[in-house]
């Protein structure tokens, strides 16, 4: 298909389901409960980076997590000490993150808000305007939050190890865009510079779109993708996001007959 008539069908697709109505069941909705944005975006961390595994595996750990630190993740985490962390979540497990994982991850974003006076400041700390995208930003900031001798592991994305950074991606797309779907809060990063959030069902999605042909998801594929976007949409090329994810997880939207439909 052409690039005018599949931008006619991506925009038609935005917005029909770019919609709150069509949020759950989606981690992004636990943001809507922050209007400070100093607690909403510790509580889009850690949506984002427990969003993996099934669907409602995820929102159960999510709202566990969230639900000991209301109404103030940013107070409380600014009045614990790493044990008092430990012994709130102790016992916790969200497939291969335990109880540990999570304390060192809480602990590292209390150190970079400490240090830099929220996580925006931090990554924008890592930010440059001369930046192609975000990548270095993102390295910057993965590094500040992993900097502890107790690691989180695969909670916090490594860049430089070329994953495709999903969950951090799906973070800063809901941080930094606003919409009727995405919250946003983070000014000073131009949309232009996001990356699509690149797991196996966007990959997928990518595919049957012939936005990229490789076959791994990772961080080369990502930006391959991106790119194909950005020749649609420029300066928001992570704009479909999550209206071409509702298709196969909803019932009534499927992407074979929406490519059909497009051709």
């Amino acid at each position: 298909m052409t690039s005018e008539k599949l931008k006619k069908k991506l925009d038609n697709l935005y917005n029909q389901y770019n919609r709150r109505r069509y949020v759950h069941p989606d981690p992004l909705e636990f943001l809507y409960s922050y209007k400070e944005i100093r607690d909403r975006e510790i509580a889009g961390l850690i949506a984002s980076s427990l969003a993996y595994g099934r669907v409602a595996q995820i929102l159960k750990s999510v709202s566990f997590v969230t639900d000991k630190m209301n109404p103030s993740p940013y107070l409380f985490l600014k009045d614990s000490t790493y044990k008092s962390i430990y012994r709130a979540f102790e016992g916790f497990k969200h497939r291969f993150a335990g109880s540990g994982e999570l304390a060192a991850f809480f602990w590292g974003i209390k150190n970079v808000i400490n240090r830099f006076g929220s996580l925006h400041k931090c990554f924008l700390d890592g930010f440059s305007e001369d930046d192609e995208n975000i990548i270095p930003a993102l390295t910057f900031f993965s590094a500040q939050l992993t900097a502890g001798k107790n690691k989180p592991g695969h909670l916090v994305a490594q860049p430089e190890k070329g994953s495709a950074c999903k969950r951090m991606n799906l973070f800063l797309r809901w941080m930094v865009r606003k919409d009727r779907v995405d919250p946003g809060g983070w000014s000073g990063i131009p949309l232009s510079k996001l990356i699509i959030p690149l797991d196996t069902h966007m990959h997928r999605i990518s595919l049957a779109l012939n936005l990229s042909k490789r076959k791994q998801a990772n961080i080369y594929t990502a930006l391959e993708i991106t790119s194909g976007f950005k020749r649609l949409a420029p300066d928001d090329p992570v704009k479909y996001d999550f209206a071409l994810t509702r298709l196969g997880i909803r019932d009534d939207m499927d992407i074979y007959d929406f490519v059909d439909k497009a051709k």
